[in-house]
């Protein structure tokens, strides 16, 4: 049976692991996770896919829970979102770990964060930790008037996502969830009744592209978990990055139109996005304004309403690049302490990885 834990715990004032929310116990002492649809099946001291959960003799652990890899405060369109709360403000917060390998990811860094997550297993990390109070205080301090979780798959910290989105209500701030919706249904389900926003990357209507960054994903899968999320009472708006020679053909751009106007309405905005080069496609050109366009006015013959296209904007990434600290309260050196699990099951030196164990 999966243990869905819907009663929402108090969260450790001192960074340590939290029971993953989406869990089935094995008899053989083994773990699957429910947050993705990796549905990774894991033996004592091994990780995920995302490399953010671990089995820790027998239960399933969120390794990042309060983990913070960047923080940026702007306009909720940049999201982008824009039938939701206009011109309010937003602050977008990020940990480590991913369910996706995009060759074009312009925040490896705060979002895949393998050797962060390393420093976490091994008992040694340095990454700043909010407890969910204290995320949202920062964000009332901030005058802001909601949180967006991004970077990276908010999935994979899906714990915290959920704490800090209950909270956030109470205080009168909304939530937003920016995914790329490799997600599972039992996911949407728990986080629904508290995230208000959930924006969502359609890559493409080809299986060939998403098989590059996720062998196990399918536009079926994508369109699915899009889909759910409507139908549970989301907010929902989709963004398509158009990158040249990958996802760039009329015919796909015709597809993903008429595929929100059919499940999700003709005023359901669809956002297009430039492609910059980064990372495995740094040898690709950004994204020529005629394709930007004609994928508009592609969904607007389709019947779309709501058609945004960004020709100086790509991915949702951290702009300012001010350090964590920056945003939290507290001296630095209480914000960087090294981090080791403040639970009994990891021994002393705080080593959650059976491959770093010594």
């Amino acid at each position: 049976m999966v243990d869905k834990m819907k009663e929402i715990k108090v969260a450790p004032e001192k960074y340590q692991l939290q029971e993953t929310r989406l869990q089935e116990k094995l008899d053989d002492g083994t773990t699957r996770c429910h947050l993705c649809l990796w549905r990774c099946k894991l033996k004592h001291g091994q990780r995920g896919f995302c490399q953010a959960h671990v089995n820790r003799n027998g239960t399933l652990y969120n390794l990042s829970y309060g983990i913070i890899s960047a923080i940026d405060v702007g306009a909720i369109e940049d999201k982008p979102v824009k039938h939701f709360r206009p011109g309010t403000q937003v602050m977008s917060v990020g940990s480590y770990g991913c369910s996706f390998r995009c060759d074009g990811c312009h925040n490896l860094e705060i979002s895949w964060g393998v050797s962060a997550l390393d420093d976490l297993a091994k008992g040694e990390s340095t990454s700043a930790y909010a407890t969910p109070k204290e995320l949202v205080d920062a964000a009332k301090r901030l005058g802001v008037q909601g949180i967006a979780f991004t970077y990276s798959e908010p999935a994979v910290w899906l714990e915290y996502v959920i704490d800090v989105s209950v909270l956030a209500r109470e205080q009168g701030l909304y939530t937003v969830y920016v995914s790329n919706s490799f997600v599972t249904d039992e996911a949407l389900e728990l986080m629904a009744p508290h995230v208000d926003v959930l924006c969502s990357d359609i890559k493409s209507m080809d299986d060939a592209f998403y098989y590059d960054i996720c062998k196990l994903a399918t536009v079926d899968n994508v369109l699915a978990s899009v889909k759910k999320a409507f139908d549970l009472g989301m907010h929902v708006e989709t963004r398509t990055n158009i990158i040249p020679g990958k996802n760039d053909d009329v015919e796909g751009y015709r597809k993903i139109a008429t595929w929100i106007k059919n499940n999700l309405g003709e005023d359901s905005p669809w956002h297009i996005t430039r492609f910059f080069p980064a990372y495995k496609l740094s040898h690709i050109p950004m994204t020529p304004s005629e394709s930007l366009w004609q994928a508009y006015e592609i969904a607007k013959e389709v019947g779309l309403k709501n058609v945004y296209v960004y020709d100086d904007k790509g991915c949702d990434c951290a702009e300012s690049n001010m350090p964590v600290s920056k945003y939290l309260t507290g001296t630095e050196e209480e914000i960087y302490q090294i981090k080791k699990c403040a639970a009994s099951c990891c021994g002393d030196e705080g080593i959650v990885v059976k491959k770093f164990e010594k």
